[in-house]
């Protein structure tokens, strides 16, 4: 059936239309009050349509539909389709994330980790929290205080000795036979339970009741930890009750735009305090002449709410079409009014204004190549690898050789998002032949942490890998054969044909849900340095142990020169090609005359047989 057969068929109804091009690719998805009426006005020559719509209309050889019962719903199916298929020539949201929840693992002795992706896996989830600092302080009282594992090993109480979480008393020690029966880890994890359930009272009631018990039971040492865990707990829910307060729920939406770059912020107020703050970037947006602000605005907020939590005002710079099929929609997520307001003076007006200020200034930090907060840089990547604590040291590894040859390995150091470099380490791999990278891998990282061990210096929360699941796999091995299974490794995983680029994450122990590499994220942009610069490492001593065996082999041959000649010629004159090109006047005061007589002529007698 042709568009113009197609066009005649069209309903009345409210729905949802979509676009393809020539190869069934979706370009464009839209909503319509009127399905005839909308999707018609794209083919009428006589209608004046935007040089945007101009473009898109060239590119249309089909189009589908999808009939709905009312605008609402034509609009949450639209915002659905939009995230799901990223047409080319609709706005989307790249950095598409809640705000951050709790996740309490559905495992036999369970950890709690911060997560913005909620997903079906039998784990319980709490949140959102607002601000996303109450999230982290939570996890860090909840390690701290119930001392739940951070770990992703499988627990079967058979190690021979607990992990350095245990003796910071941040773990109960289940891997241990001996330290924590499963009766009293169940009970810690049921704490937290109740704890997050927001049953602080009944919490705190039971946590005393232990405290007696024990003090009774002339077990101090026990009694005393559950009194400053029943003050932990008192405390805690004072703060919960000021931060999830429903009175003056409200959103501030602001952006600032240059040409085809945008930042956008949102503001999160409860009881007239600003508690959390969420950014948004696009570097891809349409020319001045084809951008049109208010519909950006309305398809951003409809796809932004179509799974967030939904406040009961929301405060925008400007208005924008079907604002009132929003209101309609996201009143019926949150069961009360919602409204959408455009302040033109006063207080609202004013903080709206406050928020496009913040915005500017975001968009100076992100697109003027000025530093971002390391913390928050930081917060970020441990979300987005779902870890139970702050990522304050990472350490890198690489593997460099051709053909096996010259196989080295490179570990760079990150502390607090900035590189270590007095930390960073090389190691020349000494117990594999040929080009082995997993056995190469497993070498390097556990002489690296053998000696970290052995030498009582700080481990890191964080490794990543450069590679695949081989590459994981030997690192993990290593990492259990030193009892070091708490420590989080990330494989950074490339494309088959581009060298540079990470095509996705793997999590150890999430090997089976890899994470897309997103270069608008700030986290992933650390994560490409940090490998960026563990490959030239890597490369770097590579290519220097390359020009070493070649040097030593070339002047083997000249009579005289031994080890020590060798290495002080190289020192002078960095390469084989410097001396090569030297004459035996500037050789002398290195070698001697006799010795710098026979590295001239040896070389002379190169270049004269490669001219014949």
């Amino acid at each position: 059936m042709t568009i113009a057969e197609k066009l005649k068929t069209l309903p009345t109804a409210a729905g949802i239309y979509i676009h393809k091009n020539d190869a069934g690719r979706i370009i464009y998805i839209g909503k319509a009050k009127n399905l005839r009426n909308r999707v018609r006005s794209y083919f009428q020559a006589s209608r004046n349509l935007d040089p945007k719509t101009r473009q898109l209309v060239r590119y249309i050889a089909d189009f589908e539909f999808i009939v709905v019962d009312n605008e609402v719903e034509a609009l949450i199916l639209e915002s659905n389709l939009i995230k799901k298929h990223k047409p080319r020539f609709n706005i989307f949201l790249k950095d598409d994330k809640s705000y951050p929840h709790l996740k309490l693992t559905n495992e036999e002795f369970p950890k709690v980790v911060i997560t913005r992706r909620l997903v079906k896996d039998g784990s319980t989830y709490y949140g959102p929290f607002l601000p996303a600092t109450l999230a982290r302080n939570t996890l860090n009282l909840i390690n701290r205080a119930f001392q739940l594992r951070t770990c992703d090993i499988e627990i079967d109480g058979k190690l021979p000795r607990p992990c350095l979480e245990y003796h910071l008393k941040r773990c109960l020690g289940p891997c241990v036979k001996g330290l924590c029966t499963p009766q009293e880890y169940a009970e810690a994890a049921a704490d937290v339970r109740t704890l997050l359930d927001g049953k602080n009272k009944e919490l705190a009631r039971s946590l005393e009741r232990r405290m007696w018990q024990f003090a009774e039971q002339d077990k101090f040492e026990l009694a005393a930890r559950y009194r400053d865990l029943h003050k932990t707990v008192i405390a805690l829910g004072e703060t919960q009750k000021m931060a999830t307060t429903a009175d003056r729920d409200v959103d501030i939406v602001g952006f600032y735009r240059e040409r085809q770059r945008l930042a956008l912020q949102l503001f999160t107020m409860r009881e007239g305090r600003i508690v959390g703050r969420r950014e948004f970037f696009w570097e891809d947006l349409p020319e001045d002449n084809t951008f049109d602000a208010a519909e950006f605005l309305g398809e951003v907020l409809a796809q932004y709410y179509s799974t967030d939590y939904v406040p009961l005002e929301i405060h925008v710079p400007i208005d924008f079409a079907d604002r009132d099929v929003l209101e309609r929609a996201l009143t019926e997520r949150r069961g009360r009014r919602v409204k959408i307001l455009d302040p033109k003076r006063g207080t609202k007006r004013e903080m709206v204004e406050l928020v496009e200020t913040n915005a500017k200034i975001a968009f100076e930090q992100r697109f003027r190549v000025l530093k971002p907060d390391s913390q928050k840089v930081l917060e970020e990547l441990q979300e987005l690898l779902e870890l139970s604590y702050f990522p304050e040291r990472i350490e890198s590894f690489d593997i460099s050789n051709i053909s096996g040859a010259e196989n080295v390995a490179g570990v760079v150091v990150f502390e607090n998002g900035k590189p270590a470099r007095r930390d960073y380490r090389r190691f020349i791999i000494k117990t594999v032949d040929g080009a082995n990278d997993f056995a190469s891998m497993h070498e390097a990282v556990l002489r690296r942490y053998r000696r970290l061990i052995d030498e009582q210096k700080p481990l890191p929360q964080l490794v990543f890998i450069d590679g695949g699941k081989g590459q994981l796999s030997a690192a993990a091995a290593a990492m259990r054969e030193l009892d070091l299974e708490q420590i989080k490794l990330v494989g950074l995983v490339k494309p088959p044909k581009r060298h540079k680029d990470i095509s996705h994450l793997l999590v150890q122990g999430s090997e089976d849900r890899p994470i897309p590499f997103d270069r608008n994220s700030l986290a992933f942009r650390l994560i490409l340095q940090i490998r960026e610069e563990t490959h030239k490492t890597a490369v770097e001593f590579h290519r220097k142990r390359r020009e070493k065996r070649d040097f030593s082999s070339e002047l083997s041959e000249i009579p005289g020169i031994g080890e020590k000649r060798k290495m002080k010629l190289l020192r002078n004159f960095g390469s084989i090609e410097r001396i090569a090109k030297a004459s035996m006047d500037e050789l002398k005061p290195f070698v001697g005359l006799k010795a710098a007589a026979e590295i001239a002529e040896h070389f002379e007698r190169q270049r004269q047989a490669a001219a014949n």
